[in-house]
């Protein structure tokens, strides 16, 4: 099964305000990225999958009709609790530095720690993986899609920062029949 791992376009928000499960809208830019976007991706995929808020749904709806797609609340982007809405800056320091530290174990007030949104992120991969489909599109957030990458590629979860993921970029995942034998394939 090829899956394809799409994070949302770029953003209307303040930069450097922390918005992870906050409805946000897309830029005006969106029609061009979404059609850069488009001309990477195959014509036809068996089955969209996309995160409920609108950012990810403005985007997968652009390949097939909203009434069609499968929501999944489990692709949702990280929840940062009181945080959202907030500018990074405008959190308290002792507490952003805490996370900071520790973002695998530690959960900003209300939201949730990395490892929590990798055991509500990982179910949904596990599930698709006994799924009978050819291609797949995932439409969802960096942090989902960093869930995901730690997940398939077996690395800890402190590493899942590391990985970038630019607004609108688009990832390959082949699932083999043993998942060792799984391909990430970035430049497709």
């Amino acid at each position: 099964m090829e899956v394809y791992l799409l994070r949302h376009t770029a953003v209307d928000t303040p930069k450097g305000q922390c918005y992870g499960q906050l409805d946000v809208n897309l830029k005006e830019s969106f029609p061009a990225e979404w059609q850069a976007i488009k001309a990477k991706l195959p014509e036809h995929f068996d089955r969209i999958y996309s995160s409920p808020l609108s950012r990810c749904i403005r985007l997968s709806s652009t390949l097939q009709p909203a009434a069609t797609l499968h929501t999944d609340d489990r692709l949702m982007e990280m929840n940062f609790g009181q945080w959202e809405g907030k500018l990074w800056r405008e959190i308290h320091r002792p507490s952003l530095d805490a996370w900071g530290q520790d973002f695998v174990n530690i959960a900003p007030p209300d939201g949730e720690s990395f490892q929590i949104m990798y055991d509500r992120v990982v179910p949904f991969f596990e599930e698709l993986r006994q799924q009978t489909h050819e291609k797949v599109l995932v439409c969802a957030h960096a942090g989902t899609i960093r869930c995901a990458f730690t997940y398939l590629l077996g690395i800890p979860l402190q590493n899942g920062f590391k990985i970038q993921l630019d607004y609108g970029q688009c990832v390959k995942v082949e699932f083999g029949d043993n998942p060792m034998l799984d391909k990430v394939v970035f430049d497709f």
